[in-house]
């Protein structure tokens, strides 16, 4: 009698990596004894400067999610009109410019970096701009000194969406380093998580106070200062962060492994990966691939997951052709929107299956 056939293991673009249990529990054991679970209690605060000393940053605010923390530094600046951004990032990016009731201005992509072109932003500031938003695409830095003398020239904010950009440097200086406020994510599916949660950075020390009371409800106490929400986040979720961050250095590490064993598996093909300049400190966060056609990328795709392996087009769509809010043509990010896989990439991604997720590649094309 024939045994069934078992099914292929699934593989998920992304697994999140959960520390040993006996760790956790610790920090749990720690919670109940103080019965303090919110409302910045001694694990957040322990969270925030271990990862101001890790990232090298003066002022780390924890909140709920990577998207809260985008809003509450639009409304810290209180931003008003016009906010440049990038077509080619999460959907947060402009939802968050939107849902604080401004109008995102899609500026288009630098074809090899992935990031705002910086070269195409000031020919759309207009007298009713206040901002830039960009992002640091799957980690790589955005031209920072560029547009930060365009932002001086015109007297703009700049915000930096870092929710791929978790340890990476420029010339030994953290990303998060850069524009008046930067934002990180620390959702479960990150290199560095906190299950849920994100952090809103700065330099300056009286925004960051803002940027507290913002999170906070707007007091101190029984003193009320501004207008706040809810963006605080738990004990417990800080619990996890504690857990994590020791391990991230090693799970780059890993994931550096992987990219490299990705990128010589790949080579040759008809496909585009990322190119890491000298000077950038990378976190080795994703690995996407771009194909040479629209239809390329739906072989690989359809091939992928007849195989039980689920790679995601991330991202897709072009935010500048949203329902809800069309923007200018950026003809670099609708086209590469359209030709981008991200594959299955976390540490504990086997070679076996690295490997069997490249031959899949190779005889798809």
């Amino acid at each position: 009698m024939l045994s069934k056939l078992q099914p292929l293991t699934r593989l998920d673009v992304t697994k999140t990596y959960l520390p040993p249990q006996e760790r956790y529990n610790q920090y749990l054991e720690e919670i109940w004894q103080q019965g303090w679970i919110t409302n910045n209690g001694p694990i957040v605060q322990k969270l925030e400067r271990n990862l101001e000393t890790y990232l090298g940053v003066k002022h780390l605010q924890y909140v709920t999610n990577g998207t809260i923390a985008l809003q509450l530094a639009i409304r810290a600046f209180e931003l008003t009109g016009e906010i440049i951004t990038t077509p080619y990032s999460y959907i947060a990016t402009t939802s968050s410019i939107l849902w604080e009731n401004c109008t995102p201005v899609f500026v288009d992509i630098d074809g090899k970096s992935l990031c705002i072109d910086a070269n195409l932003i000031e020919a759309q500031i207009t007298n009713k701009t206040s901002a830039i938003m960009a992002t640091h695409v799957y980690g790589l830095p955005c031209e920072v000194e560029k547009i930060g003398a365009i932002a001086k020239r015109y007297n703009l904010k700049v915000i930096y969406d870092g929710a791929h950009a978790f340890g990476v440097k420029i010339n030994g200086t953290s990303i998060y380093q850069y524009g008046d406020v930067s934002t990180a994510s620390f959702h479960a599916t990150k290199l560095f998580h906190t299950i849920e949660g994100g952090a809103v950075i700065t330099q300056n020390s009286e925004l960051s106070e803002k940027l507290f009371l913002s999170k906070a409800f707007g007091h101190r106490a029984e003193e009320y200062y501004q207008v706040g929400i809810n963006g605080k986040n738990s004990e417990f979720h800080a619990a996890m962060g504690l857990c994590n961050l020791p391990m991230v250095d090693s799970i780059i590490g890993q994931r550096k492994a992987i990219f490299e064993r990705y990128a010589a598996l790949l080579s040759g093909l008809p496909v585009r990966i990322l190119q890491i300049d000298k000077n950038i400190t990378y976190n080795y966060a994703y690995f996407p691939v771009i194909f040479e056609t629209h239809d390329d990328m739906l072989k690989v795709k359809a091939a992928l997951e007849q195989e039980n392996i689920f790679p995601r087009r991330y991202f897709y769509p072009s935010l500048n052709r949203l329902p809800f809010r069309e923007g200018e043509a950026c003809p670099v990010s609708e086209d590469i929107s359209q030709k981008v896989l991200c594959l299955p990439f976390y540490h504990q991604l086997a070679q076996q299956d690295v490997q069997r997720i490249a031959l899949i590649i190779r005889k798809s094309l």
